[in-house]
């Protein structure tokens, strides 16, 4: 017979392998924030900002993984408070990271807030369909509403305003703008998907069941590859565009 990892009564290897990703990830937050604020001091000053930020989005990530994994360990339930709190801080500081790279090329304070309003938006009404409607079926509504700043950045970043700039800037600008707009595109993607999974009536009013304890080992993998993943991009174009 096959071994059903995620099988009840195999609880206690689930919970085991959740706690473990949880100490990876502060532990590679942590190294990420580093290695980014260091390395400050190498790069050329124009791009000094960008790794700070950076290293801030790891820094508060390790923090709050830290907690996560105390809540966890003790009630043994997703600690989905303090992962949203997690993304309302750090998800706005990647959007933050669009408008650095491309501030030389003309961007602007109204894309900025642009960007940051869109990713608020997607947050605060994720964590409503999750957090508040997570047992009713109009979760998925909820969810719904949330894609729609999901969707606007990856306009903004794919064919909007940032495309635009990052185009019309430097082709070290251009190709970090196409490598952090697949971060989005395809690391980002994660989240949603997990929210259908993962709540109740996520799918149109469906539940399809999955287990908790298995979306945290998805979130906690996603979240680490896309943070560490958006300051390594920034990171490589600071180190190729020394001008």
């Amino acid at each position: 017979m096959a071994y059903d990892f995620f099988a009840p009564e195999n609880a206690s290897s689930l919970s085991s392998v959740v706690a473990f990703t949880f100490f990876v990830g502060t532990m590679a937050m942590m190294a990420a924030t580093a290695f980014f604020w260091l390395e400050m001091r190498t790069v050329g000053e124009k791009w000094r900002t960008s790794l700070l930020v950076s290293g801030l989005i790891t820094f508060i990530a390790a923090v709050h993984y830290y907690y996560m994994r105390e809540h966890y360990m003790e009630t043994m339930t997703s600690p989905t408070f303090f992962r949203y709190v997690d993304w309302l801080l750090t998800v706005p500081l990647m959007c933050v990271e669009f408008y650095l790279i491309t501030k030389k090329a003309g961007a602007t304070m109204g894309l900025l807030w642009k960007l940051i309003a869109a990713s608020v938006f997607m947050l605060v009404t994720g964590y409503i369909g999750e957090a508040i409607y997570a047992a009713e079926t109009q979760s998925w509504i909820w969810g719904f509403i949330s894609s729609i700043g999901y969707f606007y950045i990856l306009y903004l970043v794919w064919f909007g305003d940032v495309a635009k700039l990052a185009k019309s800037s430097s082709p070290a600008v251009n190709r970090a703008n196409k490598a952090l707009g697949w971060f989005v595109f395809v690391g980002w993607a994660i989240y949603p998907i997990g929210y259908i999974l993962g709540t109740q009536g996520g799918l149109f009013g469906m539940d399809l069941g999955v287990n908790a304890g298995f979306m945290d080992v998805i979130y906690n993998i996603g979240d680490a590859v896309n943070k560490i993943g958006f300051g390594l991009v920034i990171y490589a174009l600071a180190v190729s565009d020394q001008k």
